[in-house]
């Protein structure tokens, strides 16, 4: 369910492909919204639950492949940042004139794009071919300051806080 008002800004928004994002990665997110009164937007298919704020809102989406994906895609706004960590998502985010971010917090760029999806196509011929490729290391603490920091200097580079209204 979709929380009710949102504030609407001209600005920046952030939104959160949500079914695979890591809690504290989430619970950054929330904190910066409010900080920066900033709209911070969950996309999953499943129900979230979310801190109460003007700033954080969720969409649930149909179950089924990439509809989260694909809502993102239709709603983000050139400017706009994702955090993801699919790969096919932050192309499209990428081609659309947004900013990719993903839960380690490394940025996907127009310089490093190919050479992931191409990387991802051959893990998944490996994987399809019976050999185990193993999975991504656990998520660490140095992961959750690496996304800290990343978000922080895009933030400071391309966020301004509103001014307060008389």
């Amino acid at each position: 369910m979709a929380q009710e008002g949102l504030q609407a800004t001209a600005g920046m928004q952030i939104w959160i492909d949500a079914d695979a994002c890591p809690v504290v990665i989430k619970e950054i997110l929330y904190r910066v919204a409010d900080r920066l009164e900033l709209p911070v937007t969950l996309v999953a298919n499943q129900g979230l639950r979310v801190p109460p704020s003007r700033f954080i809102r969720t969409v649930q989406v149909p179950s089924g492949a990439d509809v989260a994906d694909q809502e993102i895609v239709r709603l983000l706004n050139p400017g706009d940042l994702v955090i993801t960590g699919d790969i096919p998502l932050a192309a499209d985010v990428l081609a659309k004139g947004g900013y990719a971010l993903n839960p380690r917090g490394e940025f996907y760029t127009k310089d490093n794009i190919a050479q992931q999806l191409t990387m991802r196509a051959f893990m998944e011929e490996l994987r399809s071919g019976g050999v185990d490729t193993g999975g991504p290391a656990a998520f660490s603490q140095s992961d959750r300051q690496q996304f800290a920091n990343s978000l922080d200097r895009h933030l400071s580079k391309h966020h301004r806080k509103p001014a307060p209204t008389p």
